[in-house]
């Protein structure tokens, strides 16, 4: 799946091409952010090859991704979402967003999650909320895991 789109006269590429994606600027990006401070390439490159990712080119470099965990049925989890900060501002992250939300393999999902700390304008665009009931939900974390790693 690709569509082009222009945003203030410049021409942009979106793709679920994963041959497309360069690991190194989504590397570059992902260990410096506050969800996965330290992570590893060998674990970004496990990630990548394990769901559906969806990168943003501007002549034929990539300046944003979005990953997207999913058994293609019920349930899928948005992670990994950025802009590199140079291209920030042009509405590039919503028209992302919008990208992979029309994906084939992400209709008729019971329920799609995330976790943002600071984007929840972002998302409210398109639908997503607080959760109803957040006291159901459970979860594993180990917030340090990436950075403890990296001190053994």
């Amino acid at each position: 799946m690709e569509k082009m789109v222009n945003r203030q006269g410049v021409n942009f590429l979106l793709s679920d091409d994963k041959s497309k994606l360069e690991l190194s600027v989504i590397h570059g990006y992902l260990t410096q952010c506050y969800w996965s401070a330290g992570i590893s390439e060998i674990l970004v490159a496990k990630a990548i090859a394990n769901s559906l990712c969806f990168g943003l080119y501007l002549n034929q470099q990539q300046i944003g991704f979005a990953r997207v965990t999913t058994d293609k049925a019920t349930f899928a989890y948005l992670a990994d979402v950025f802009v590199l900060s140079e291209y920030e501002q042009r509405g590039l992250g919503t028209t992302l967003i919008d990208f992979l939300l029309q994906h084939p393999d992400l209709q008729g999902l019971r329920r799609f999650m995330l976790c943002t700390r600071d984007a929840h304008g972002l998302y409210k665009k398109f639908g997503f909320t607080g959760v109803e009931n957040p006291e159901i939900m459970m979860q594993l974390n180990k917030p340090d895991l990436y950075i403890k790693a990296l001190a053994n």
